[in-house]
């Protein structure tokens, strides 16, 4: 298994129907609860533990998760209110070797998901199927993304971190 990516790549296959993004919007919504069982019951120690030589730790990996869906709110926020805006990049590297990604109790990322997938997913069960086709632009990368395609690698993102947690925790017996 290749540790950087436990359950594969995001698969992209085009379009979707409404019936999958749906599973989409569920499994975002059941993020939240996966996220606290797969660190319920760590030590500080074990959450300073990289998940994978070279990787984050897994404490990094709850703020990542934080910062990252915060990040990816507001684009959805932006492109459903504006035209194809172009959206502001962050360096995920950076902002994770932060003091507050490196030393923070995760507590405060475990709230600030709790809430911010609560209000997404008010959002994303809202949305009609000409909303998913809403895009924003992507200036690091030149591309223009789709709310259909960003909804799907959000589902996909919070997995694949969550598997990181879950595969360290099995490989060191913690």
């Amino acid at each position: 298994m290749d540790l950087r990516y436990p359950i594969g790549q995001f698969d992209w296959e085009g379009s979707t129907t409404p019936e999958h993004r749906q599973v989409w919007v569920q499994e975002i919504k059941g993020m939240p609860e996966k996220l606290r069982a797969a660190v319920q019951g760590l030590s500080h120690a074990q959450l300073d533990t990289a998940y994978r030589e070279g990787g984050w730790t897994i404490r990094q990996v709850v703020h990542h998760l934080a910062d990252s869906h915060v990040n990816s709110y507001i684009r959805f926020k932006l492109a459903l209110t504006e035209e194809n805006p172009t959206i502001k990049p962050y360096d995920e590297q950076k902002w994770a070797a932060q003091h507050d990604s490196l030393t923070q109790d995760i507590d405060a990322s475990l709230a600030l998901i709790d809430g911010l997938h609560a209000r997404w997913v008010a959002l994303l069960e809202n949305m009609k199927d000409r909303d998913y086709l809403r895009t924003f632009y992507h200036p690091e990368n030149q591309r223009t993304t789709s709310l259909e395609y960003a909804a799907g690698m959000y589902a996909w993102h919070g997995n694949h971190h969550i598997a990181h947690i879950t595969s360290a925790r099995e490989r060191f017996g913690f």
